[in-house]
């Protein structure tokens, strides 16, 4: 596949320097009306629903590839269900110093510590445009910015900004590298703003149907960390949760010599920890909400764990820097296999059956 031959040729660039070429690429083939379609339909049994919002498949884009919104339409043409962009902040800010982004091949894992680089919520709204045909379904990733003397409010400014453009929303109070971002996740600080947002969703929806409300987690929380967020998460009406972002810890086992990098670490290193994660948050959530699974997802057997584990749908990133976007086609073919293997007809009917609440 062409496109899988690029982008192994990309993995001879700088990390950054190589994603750069990849969106822009993307977003100029989709301009252009290149970008390459997915050959055939999706396989029935992959039909799903996630929070009410209905899925071709359930296998995601996460944020962090496509920051600024720039080739949502082209990566859903490659075949995901959905694709989150973002996160994106209130005002543009240029993120961390370079480098920021760190290749660890022989563990198939990335270290990055980007800091919300984003070109802010005008632009990225402008690229969502409400009148403007989608390929299919798009989530908005929200975060603050460094400087912000209200955090709070810069996702109410995100929710409001980006309100009609995007089918979901996503608040990002996990990432690693925005310093006391992660504070958000406390009992108190996360009641606050899920009650904000939930007021403000309120008033903005009126009569008609709110688009859903996502929250992503960290994958290094303690039990009492997880039952505070489980429990904000059913108080405030949030649908569901994202199930996690990178880690901040480093297993022993890592071999790249970019393993000591200060930021998040993702890739398959992280499938272990965030499985476990995802695994307490169904039964913290009683199976409750939806989860969407995300961390170390590789293929199809990864994504078909992480579905029994208790998630919806599943989210992937860095699996595409060593795989290609080959790789979205190969994991739904797979997935389906497995589920027709153990005797289920649906995505749905496979949900949490490891993790019974």
């Amino acid at each position: 596949m062409i496109l899988d031959a690029a982008a192994k040729a990309a993995r001879l660039l700088p990390p950054e320097t190589a994603h750069r070429l990849g969106v822009r690429g993307a977003a100029l083939a989709a301009r252009l009306g290149l970008a390459p379609k997915s050959r055939d339909p999706d396989d029935e049994i992959l039909s799903t629903t996630l929070a009410g919002v209905k899925l071709p498949n359930p296998v995601g884009l996460a944020a962090g590839f496509d920051k600024d919104a720039e080739a949502f339409d082209a990566m859903l043409r490659l075949g995901f269900g959905f694709v989150e962009c973002g996160t994106v902040t209130p005002r543009p800010q240029p993120g961390n110093p370079r480098p920021r982004l760190f290749r660890l091949p022989a563990d198939r894992a990335v270290v990055n510590r980007f800091g919300f680089n984003s070109r802010g919520l005008e632009t990225f709204a402008r690229r969502l445009r409400p009148d403007r045909p989608r390929a299919g379904v798009l989530g908005a990733n929200l975060g603050a910015n460094k400087d912000s003397a209200d955090r709070a409010a810069d996702y109410v400014a995100g929710l409001k900004a980006l309100w009609g453009r995007a089918d979901y929303f996503t608040i990002n109070v996990s990432s690693p590298n925005t310093p006391g971002l992660r504070d958000l996740q406390g009992r108190a600080a996360l009641g606050d703003l899920l009650a904000r947002l939930a007021d403000v969703r309120a008033g903005l929806a009126g009569n008609a149907p709110a688009p859903p409300l996502f929250v992503k987690v960290a994958p290094d929380l303690d039990d009492d960390a997880v039952a505070a967020i489980a429990d904000a998460a059913r108080a405030s009406g949030v649908d569901a949760l994202i199930v996690s972002n990178t880690t901040v810890s480093r297993p022993s086992s890592l071999h790249g010599r970019a393993a000591d990098e200060a930021g998040g670490l993702s890739g398959r290193p992280l499938f272990g920890l965030s499985t476990r994660m995802l695994k307490r948050f169904r039964q913290a959530t009683g199976g409750r909400i939806a989860l969407i699974g995300v961390g170390g997802v590789e293929d199809g057997d990864t994504a078909y764990a992480k579905i029994r584990a208790g998630a919806s749908a599943v989210q992937l990133y860095t699996a595409l820097v060593y795989e290609g976007p080959g790789l979205v086609r190969r994991i739904k073919a797979e997935l389906a296999e497995r589920l027709r293997r153990d005797g289920y007809a649906s995505v749905a009917e496979a949900v949490g059956v490891d993790i019974p609440v």
